[in-house]
């Protein structure tokens, strides 16, 4: 071995040789200037034009070269990367903010220090959802209440809706956000612009506190964020030269604009392209009170359609039995039952049409909790299901579950019976340490269990959400 080893060391070039062994002074001398004569060579040749070295390049390469202009392509292509850039950057700026972790003691302490009004933490809180705000019901509303008048950054419209979102008073996404744009429009009716300050600045960072405000009122809804994030958007694109009455005007007119096209109109578009789906003798299932839904079976009503509507309901809110009484007053044929017999009249049932909170652009759909079983079961009898759902409800976020991210509602609503106060079952053990009370506000129903979504983009199924998505971003991006 030593010999082989010995006679593949001889075999070696003589430049892989130590240097001492094999070169004398004068050589390593002339050594050393032969490299520094290269490095400045090498210089000058990066100093060249750019065709002259893109031809050294594909010299060096042995390429040959099929580029006929040879400057154009390459600054094309420049200006084609820095696009990219710019478009990465944009979408970066539009990307919500990620959400606060709740189980993260070091950011739930800041928090605590910049929040409006004191929140107490639940006692028995679930370990499987501590990521999400699990605060005692009850104890917030009272401390806000006698905060009124300590609140002077906060417009008076503003402070009215963060109360009816706390109170329950105002429910529902389309309902929510558009009390929300309505605040803000009588907020900056009455914004001036402080001194030595920038409009666009200033109103933007009054905005951010807002919303701050009333996410500590009740967490926002999809469709809220992309109201959000599209005033934002037009704040930062008003021009310097208008003046502030101006300005304000634009943004008003920008607000009614929106509520107007994406959610009343949006509404109409959805309710005419869905009834073409009803037939007559038709049975149609519904779950809860989703607006749309209503606005639906009334205008299919309204065409003379001859058909039977199945309400499903469940505790602890029972909002099918207010949309029961409204369709009967319109004279629908209705049956209502609860969540616990879909199974069986699930087995009657021709069509499903079903409201959401918002689509993900993996085609998730995330609306009121037991949407995802009644769509489980509706697939399971291959009855199709037809989610109604605005497009300004549209999200680039992807969710594969109802646990990272969801709402968690009043613990004792689920232990309660309303207008029952007979009925305390549950009593004696809600204060129990190892009793705890879950009441889940949304699930998340998969692709896979949707027929088709209805959108004012038209009929679409659930692989083609982030279209949607995009185009609808598009859409803003150049509205003028």
């Amino acid at each position: 071995m030593g010999g082989a080893s010995t006679e593949a060391k001889d075999h070696l070039p003589s430049s892989s040789k130590p240097l001492k062994e094999k070169t004398t002074k004068a050589e390593r001398r002339a050594l050393q200037e032969a490299q520094r004569a290269a490095k400045v060579s090498a210089k000058g040749e990066a100093n060249k034009s750019g065709s002259a070295s893109g031809a050294t390049a594909g010299k060096v390469g042995k390429q040959p070269s099929t580029v006929k202009g040879p400057a154009t392509p390459s600054v094309a292509s420049a200006d084609n990367r820095g696009g990219d850039r710019i478009v990465d950057k944009e979408r970066k700026k539009d990307a919500p903010p990620p959400r606060m972790q709740f189980d993260d003691k070091n950011r739930v302490e800041r928090a605590k220090k910049r929040a409006v009004f004191n929140q107490t933490e639940a006692r028995n809180r679930v370990a499987l959802f501590r990521h999400l705000p699990q605060y005692e019901q009850g104890t917030q509303l009272p401390d806000l209440v006698s905060k009124f008048f300590q609140l002077d950054t906060f417009h008076p419209a503003i402070y009215k809706v963060g109360l009816q979102y706390m109170a329950g008073d105002i429910s529902g996404g389309n309902a929510r956000c558009i009390a929300m744009l309505h605040a803000f429009q009588e907020a900056i009716k009455d914004y001036s612009t402080p001194p030595q300050k920038s409009l666009v600045r200033d109103l933007t960072a009054k905005i951010g506190v807002y919303v701050s405000f009333f996410n500590e009122c009740r967490p926002l809804s999809v469709s809220m964020g992309n109201a959000i994030r599209f005033l934002k958007n037009r704040i930062a694109k008003l021009p310097p030269s208008l003046l502030e009455s101006e300005a304000k005007a634009t943004l008003s007119l920008d607000i009614s604009r929106f509520i107007n096209e994406k959610i009343m109109l949006a509404d109409e578009v959805i309710v005419r392209h869905a009834a073409t789906k009803i037939r007559d003798g038709d049975v149609l299932l519904t779950y809860g009170s989703p607006c749309v839904v209503e606005m639906l079976l009334l205008y299919a009503h309204d065409l003379g359609k001859q058909f039977r509507v199945v309400v499903v309901d469940s505790r602890p809110k029972l909002e099918g039995q207010a949309l029961l009484r409204r369709l009967i007053a319109k004279g629908l044929s209705c049956t209502y039952t609860h969540i616990n017999a879909i199974s069986y009249v699930m087995r009657e049932v021709n069509r499903v049409f079903l409201g959401a909170a918002a689509v993900l652009a993996n085609g998730t759909v995330y609306s009121r909790v037991g949407t995802a079983g009644i769509a489980m079961v509706a697939d399971a009898f291959h009855v199709p299901v037809l989610f109604c759902c605005e497009a300004y409800k549209f999200h680039e976020r992807v969710q594969l579950d109802s646990i990272c991210f969801n709402e968690l509602g009043d613990p004792d609503a689920i232990s309660k019976i309303s207008g029952r106060a007979d009925i305390s079952y549950l009593d004696s053990l809600t204060s129990k340490e190892h009793f705890q009370l879950l009441n889940l506000m949304y699930d998340a129903t998969p692709s896979d269990y949707i027929s088709m979504i209805v959108t004012d983009y038209g009929m679409i199924p659930a692989t083609s959400v982030p279209v949607i998505v995009r185009e609808y971003r598009r859409e803003h991006l150049l509205w003028v």
